[in-house]
């Protein structure tokens, strides 16, 4: 059974995070993905603390997918070093995850 995996991702604004979701979840390297525009974030880059409003990208997808899942956002990303984190999933609603590994091509 593969594990699920949960991929957070911070984009520029919406219009990008809309456009990777669009094109992940064509390819079926998630199953789903969810824009949460708005954010406000703060952070050091480059020696300086920066402010910037940006949009958070959610993905669900599975173990397998997570290289080729990764390497896409990274070839698609306007960010030179974008934020991609995986966190594996503990639980879920067993058919919500027979779903998502359906839906990305993992077995069940």
């Amino acid at each position: 059974m593969a594990e699920l995996v949960w991929v957070y991702v911070t984009c520029a604004d919406e219009d990008e995070a809309r456009r990777l979701a669009r094109e992940l979840v064509e390819e079926r390297l998630a199953a789903c993905a969810n824009v949460i525009p708005g954010l406000f974030s703060t952070y050091w880059w480059e020696g300086k603390r920066e402010e910037a409003r940006e949009a958070a990208l959610i993905l669900k997808s599975t173990a397998a997918r997570v290289e080729k899942l990764m390497a896409e956002i990274r070839a698609r990303h306007s960010y030179s070093t974008p934020a991609i984190l995986v966190l594996p999933v503990l639980a879920a609603n067993p058919e919500f995850a027979r779903w998502v590994k359906e839906t990305v091509g993992d077995e069940a």
